[in-house]
């Protein structure tokens, strides 16, 4: 294995924050069918909401192909292709969408048959391009600057979900389906835009940072895959992936449900209830991106410190969660949400750093398909979080009394599943995220394997 020449810091802060812009237009064209074209179907379409939430649920699972993606990206040495063509086929798939939106009304069955062609390529569009930039990141981040341009990245991805629905939201008034239309083509004409300026020339050879870098020919996909899931730490850390992200997801569609049924707020109420819980994520990534990085040597800057910190706060958020389902109004929920949301960003940034770190720590693998494999199990995490949270609440609404004590189970799982993502991220991650093994370290990991998998068997 031969390295390029080193570049001494990788990536420069504006190269990162190029990345994040990226990142804010993928944003901005998830946020339309998110939001905008759920509460059409739902509200002036009075279509059930297990439809926009089956799509929605679809375009995650399309995401499994996100390995594919990024061992396309490796073997053409090349990552820029994988992210503007991603991005072309987001913005398209986001407008036609909004298309089969429309047409649910006129002709439902070829609405549905749009819908879903526009879903699988919104799927796809994330899947391409959000793999392929996370990767880029990885190969071309300084070890030190990682848990920062986690942060960065993520804030911005958040930036242009905020900018975009409140741009979209008066563009639209007063609303109607010719406007709706020339406001979607809008969208996907100036996010396509902004991504081109964003990326032109920005993956150039000597930004490639040294640690992950490989010259020799990227393996075979499933030569690539076999080494990632041989691999205990990749394996360990994709489990620690997909526990921690069903439980950071799994209150998403029944926070604001929470609020309303067991503290009476009222529907404005329970959205500012909602946007505190994402200041608090927005400062638990600005706190984990600047202890993680820029303070390195006057702060723990081992990411499993942070990742571990961010999951055991989010436990107690949801445990604190648990106990106001059966208090009821008087508890300090604001407060309690945002903490919640605080140990969400801890974690989240935490680990995407470690993600990147690891993402350079294969024999032949690159950082593609690596990212590829983690960002599967986290679509998959997330879609199956939401659903279970949701339809958790709904059976314990049945079998239980009053709708609080419900709410305590569900909250209360997520909880366990936050400290039992703390311990698997004790074991999954180290202190010497993404660097090589010595031989010795090599060995002793290949006779554990082993062990693993007799023990399995």
């Amino acid at each position: 294995m031969t390295a390029v020449p080193a570049f001494s810091n990788g990536f420069s802060w504006f190269a990162i924050m190029r990345i994040g812009i990226v990142q804010a237009c993928l944003g901005s064209f998830v946020m339309l069918t998110s939001t905008v074209l759920n509460r059409l179907m739902v509200v002036e379409y009075s279509m059930a909401a297990a439809i926009p939430a089956a799509l929605v649920a679809w375009h995650y699972a399309v995401q499994l192909s996100r390995p594919l993606f990024g061992h396309g990206a490796d073997s053409g040495r090349k990552r820029m292709p994988w992210i503007i063509g991603g991005m072309a086929v987001l913005a398209g798939g986001s407008l036609l969408a909004t298309h089969a939106t429309l047409m649910f009304q006129s002709d439902w069955i070829a609405g549905a048959i749009l819908a879903v062609l526009a879903y699988t390529l919104i799927g796809a569009g994330v899947g391409a391009s959000g793999t392929s930039a996370l990767a880029l990141l990885a190969s071309s981040v300084a070890p030190r600057r990682r848990a920062a341009a986690a942060a960065v990245t993520w804030i911005m991805m958040i930036a242009g979900i905020v900018i975009s629905a409140i741009t979209v939201g008066e563009l639209i008034k007063p609303f109607t389906p010719e406007r709706l239309i020339l406001v979607a083509s809008g969208l996907a004409i100036v996010g396509f835009v902004i991504t081109m300026i964003a990326t032109f020339r920005l993956e150039t050879g000597h930004h490639v940072f040294a640690e992950t870098a490989k010259d020799e020919p990227a393996p075979e996909f499933r030569e690539a895959i076999v080494e990632i899931l041989s691999e205990p730490a990749a394996r360990r850390f994709t489990i620690f992936i997909f526990v921690s992200m069903i439980a950071f997801s799994m209150q998403d569609l029944i926070l604001e449900p929470f609020a309303g049924l067991v503290f009476g707020m009222a529907p404005g109420e329970s959205t500012q209830l909602g946007g505190q819980h994402q200041g608090g994520i927005l400062v638990g990534m600005i706190v984990a991106g600047i202890g993680g990085s820029a303070f390195e040597g006057r702060l723990p800057s081992d990411l499993r410190i942070w990742i571990v910190t961010g999951c055991l706060a989010s436990a107690a958020g949801l445990a604190g969660l648990a106990v106001a389902a059966v208090t009821g109004p008087g508890w300090p929920l604001a407060i309690n949400v945002f903490v919640l949301g605080l140990g969400n960003g801890v974690f989240a940034v935490a680990a995407i750093g470690a993600m990147m770190g690891l993402a350079g720590a294969g024999e032949r693998t690159r950082e593609g398909v690596r990212m590829g494999v983690w960002g599967a199990s986290q679509a998959i995490a997330f879609g199956l979080g939401g659903l279970l949270g949701a339809l958790g609440v709904d059976l314990a609404r049945q079998v239980q009394a009053q709708d609080g004590n419900a709410f305590q189970i569900i909250f209360a799982i997520e909880a366990a599943l936050f400290v039992i993502a703390a311990a698997l991220a004790i074991r999954a991650t180290g202190p010497a995220i993404g660097k090589r093994a010595s031989p010795a370290q090599k060995l002793a990991e290949h006779d554990e394997s082993n062990r693993e998998a007799e023990a399995f068997a």
